[in-house]
């Protein structure tokens, strides 16, 4: 090589080196501002004070370091004082880095969970309500960024019932793809039908009966979803003798039902509704009581990882594949990340199917445990359950291709029952969003099922009813909306005066 080329060469080297040292005086201060600005979005602060705020990082706090450094090295005498060995740029582009990544990892290392969470959910905030190829592309590479940092969340984030749970985690199974005619493999992508036209003299729309289910038989093929919110016959008709115990129960139980799908249904409903939920210990969340199987089969009182615990310990006695999964899990709650939780898995025929007894159990309501037994976490298809549980092995989702922790968090929280009611969610398609006064939603609804829709503020105070329009492409709007957060909630009902069962939430925050 030419002493020409060579030259050329340090020369190109030089000047991108000098570019790639100039554009860190934009990323440095620009990730630092990404970060705070997404948990001011997510936590309904003011967005716009951070983003000011952010000059601080960039020009003011590096420049004024400079002017001050250089100020007390001019008061030095001439003769102790230091030649400069970097420019005045190269200071200030090494300062603003030191400011910056101090600034950054002094955030991260303060709320390493909810800064993941901020900007895996709304590290887009300043796309919102954009729609273009452009907007699209950025919006998918700030995510995927996100999601990169999953790590940090995980590194940070305890499960604080993995501790309670009697036997070792069970090991991850092989990805299992869904079934060819799984109508639930992805419930997102649903193709909406088309409104259809009205009439010149409308007429009210029928209501709409409740699909007949057929009574499952002793040759039932295999575990179906959703099944009928009835309790097994051999939990129903169990003599006091076979309740003395836990073996008691699993030979009851065994002899009582030959179909590995239905029994790992009655001890679904027998743990369901044998045991109550710890609400005290749950909202006290210091100290937990012993949750191993025996331990809560004899209080009849638990939560979620002694639910799981018994559920395990009655299928070891009837022979049955049980185990127990650990990780997140989110439902009509106000935080999108979810909390710390414990559910099972059951093998029936060779497959996995994940089941959450808790959550079928009943429910808390001003801080007191309400009964109320149902079958929405039995079976539940892998997708689904996907909506609302996390497990901390990604092998536990049961997916060919498993959701990151972000791709969860973003999901809109609905619960199983939205989609067995056929409904659908158009718009929005994201589980937190930022409006001025007006909320708008979109849902498909071929059942024709009885809706309300209500925001209900942080504060608890009055709930505010939406008004809904459509039958079968139902809009909703919901304001104006006084500043504040909000869980727009989702009711559902098949028929007009019966009774409306929350299936899903949206949180929004109105800027006023």
């Amino acid at each position: 090589m030419t002493r020409a080329r060579l030259s050329w060469l340090g020369t190109l080297l030089f000047w991108l080196f000098r570019a790639s040292w100039a554009a860190l005086v934009v990323v440095a201060p620009a990730l630092g501002v990404w970060v705070a600005s997404s948990l001011a979005a997510y936590r309904n602060g003011p967005v716009w004070l951070v983003c000011v705020a952010g000059l601080l990082l960039f020009p003011i706090v590096p420049v004024a370091w400079d002017m001050l450094s250089e100020l007390l090295r001019r008061r030095r005498s001439a003769a102790k004082r230091d030649r400069r060995v970097l420019t005045t740029w190269d200071r200030i582009v090494l300062r603003t880095l030191t400011v910056n990544l101090a600034f950054l990892a002094a955030l991260l290392w303060s709320r390493p969970e909810a800064a993941f969470t901020a900007i895996s959910t709304r590290g887009d905030w300043f796309l919102e309500g954009v729609t273009s190829p452009a907007a699209d592309r950025a919006r998918g590479a700030l995510l995927q960024a996100a999601d990169g940092l999953q790590w940090l969340y995980e590194a940070a984030h305890d499960n604080q019932y993995a501790e309670l749970i009697e036997s070792k985690p069970a090991e991850a199974p092989a990805p299992q793809p869904a079934p060819v005619d799984d109508a639930w493999s992805d419930p997102w992508e649903r193709p909406p039908q088309r409104e259809p036209e009205p009439t010149a003299e409308p007429t009210p729309a029928p209501e709409v009966p409740e699909p007949a289910i057929e009574p499952p038989t002793p040759a039932l093929a295999g575990p179906t979803w959703p099944s009928p919110a009835v309790v097994h016959p051999a939990v129903l008709a169990m003599p006091e003798d076979a309740r003395a115990s836990i073996d008691a129960v699993g030979r009851h139980l065994a002899a009582s039902e030959p179909d590995p799908a239905r029994r790992i249904k009655a001890i679904h409903d027998f743990v369901a509704t044998h045991l109550a939920y710890d609400a005290a210990s749950y909202l006290n969340r210091d100290v937990y009581p012993d949750q191993r199987a025996e331990a809560v089969f004899a209080s009849r009182l638990a939560v979620c990882a002694g639910y799981a615990n018994l559920m395990k310990a009655i299928a070891a006695v009837t022979g049955d594949e049980v185990v127990v999964v650990v990780g997140d899990a989110r439902g009509l709650s106000r935080e999108v990340e979810g909390e710390s939780h414990a559910w099972n898995a059951a093998r029936v025929d060779g497959r996995w199917y994940l089941i959450d007894a808790t959550w079928d159990s009943g429910h808390l309501k001003d801080g007191a445990f309400v009964r109320e037994y149902r079958s929405d976490y039995l079976f539940v298809p892998p997708a689904l359950i996907g909506v609302t549980h996390f497990p901390e092995e990604p092998a536990w989702q049961l997916r060919e291709q498993p959701l990151t922790r972000g791709e969860f968090a973003r999901q809109p929280m609905m619960r199983p029952k939205f989609f067995a009611d056929g409904l659908q969610l158009l718009e929005p398609r994201r589980s937190q969003v930022t409006v001025q006064r007006e909320f708008a939603m979109s849902l498909d609804n071929p059942r024709a099922r009885n809706l309300i829709v209500k925001a209900v503020p942080e504060d608890s105070s009055q709930a505010i009813e939406c008004a809904l329009t459509g039958t079968r492409k139902v809009d909703v709007a919901c304001g104006p909306l006084p500043a504040g957060t909000y869980a727009v909630r989702i009711y559902t009902s098949p028929t007009l005066y019966g009774t409306y069962q929350g299936v899903g939430e949206l949180q929004v925050h109105a800027a006023g």
